[in-house]
C-alpha cells in the first residue's frame, strides 16, 4: 500500500491555507524579483530605446553608457571607500554598545533596571530634533568629521531590545557554572557570553552596516568636504548633475539628451550601491535567520 504524503493526509481547510499561504509568498517573491530584473536590464540599455519601447533583451540596444559615466567619475571611488570605513566602524561601535548596553538590561538582579528601561524607551518616540542636533555636533567640534555620521545613531533602542531578549534566553545554568569555576562577570560576558550569542550579533552587524551604507542624510547635513562624502552622497550628486535645469528651453536637444542620461544613470546608481550588499548577505543569512527568530521568542 503507498504511503500518502504529508500534504495528503492535511485536511481541506488545513490544505486551503497552505495553497493560500504559497500564492501569496509566490505574489511576493514576483513582486520583488520583477523591479530587480528590470533595474539590471534598464541599466544596460540604450537610453532613447529604453525610453520608447521599455526593457528588450535584444543585446544590440544594449549599452554600458551608465557604467562607463558612473566608474569614470573619481568622486565615486573616494566615496565606495569612505562608505566602506563608515559602514564598518560605524557597526563596531554600534554591536559594542549594543551588547554592553543590553546585559545588563537582561539580568533581573540588576537594580534600576525599570527605570532605565523606561528612559530607553522615551528616546525611541521622542527626540530632540534635526536644529538641536546640529548644534550639538557643533559644539561638539564634530561638523564635517567622520564622527559626526557615526556617533549621532551609534545607539539604538530596538537592537537593544533584542540583544537583550536574546541574553534572557541563554540558560541560567551557564552562568552558575560559570561562578562556580571563579569566573568574574566579565570574564563570563566575553568568554561564554558573547560566543553564545554570534547569531544575534551577526544580526545586528548586518542591520547597522545595511544602515550606515544606505545613509546620506546625515552626511549631506555635517559634512562639507567633498573628500569624506560616502558613496550614497555621492551617487545622489550625479544624479543631480545630470538633471536637465530649469531655463534650457534654447536647446531642446541637450535637454533631452541630459533628461535620458539621468534616466540611465539612475538604474546604473541603484546597481552599484546595492551590489556590495548583495555578496555580502549570502554569508550573513544562516545567522539571520537562527539570530531573528532566537530573538524574539521571549517578550
Amino acid at each position: 500500500m503507498k504511503k500518502k504524503s504529508r500534504f495528503a493526509r492535511y485536511s481541506f481547510q488545513d490544505k486551503a491555507l497552505l495553497m493560500t499561504g504559497y500564492v501569496l509568498l509566490g505574489l511576493f517573491v514576483v513582486a520583488i524579483i520583477v523591479p530587480m530584473v528590470y533595474i539590471v536590464v534598464a541599466s544596460f540599455m540604450d537610453p532613447i530605446t529604453l525610453q520608447n519601447k521599455g526593457i528588450t533583451f535584444d543585446f544590440s540596444k544594449w549599452t554600458l553608457t551608465a557604467y562607463q559615466r558612473v566608474m569614470s567619475n573619481q568622486q565615486i571611488w573616494i566615496g565606495f571607500k569612505n562608505a566602506v570605513v563608515y559602514s564598518l566602524i560605524f557597526t563596531v561601535v554600534s554591536v559594542t554598545i549594543t551588547l554592553l548596553a543590553a546585559y545588563p538590561m537582561s539580568r533581573p538582579d540588576f537594580k534600576g533596571r525599570g527605570f532605565f528601561n523606561i528612559i530607553f524607551v522615551i528616546t525611541m518616540f521622542f527626540g530632540g530634533g534635526l536644529i538641536p542636533t546640529y548644534l550639538l555636533i557643533s559644539q561638539l567640534n564634530l561638523l564635517d568629521s567622520m564622527w559626526a555620521v557615526i556617533l549621532p545613531g551609534a545607539f539604538s533602542v530596538w537592537n537593544m531590545i533584542i540583544a537583550r531578549t536574546y541574553y534572557q534566553g541563554v540558560p541560567a545554568e551557564l552562568k552558575e557554572a560559570a561562578s562556580v569555576d571563579g569566573a568574574t562577570e566579565i570574564l563570563y560576558f566575553f568568554k561564554i557570553m558573547l560566543p553564545v550569542c554570534t547569531p544575534v550579533i551577526a544580526v545586528l552587524a548586518l542591520w547597522q552596516f545595511v544602515a550606515m551604507w544606505n545613509s546620506y542624510f546625515d552626511a549631506m547635513i555635517y559634512l562639507n568636504d567633498s573628500a569624506k562624502q560616502p558613496l550614497q552622497l555621492v551617487l545622489r550628486s550625479i544624479l543631480i548633475q545630470n538633471q536637465p535645469e530649469s531655463g534650457m528651453i534654447s536647446d531642446m536637444q541637450s535637454t533631452a539628451e541630459r533628461a535620458q542620461l539621468a534616466e540611465l544613470l539612475k538604474y546604473a546608481t541603484i546597481i552599484v550601491s546595492s551590489l556590495p550588499l548583495i555578496v555580502m548577505y549570502p554569508f550573513f543569512q544562516k545567522y539571520f535567520d537562527s539570530g531573528i527568530m532566537a530573538g524574539s521568542v521571549k517578550g
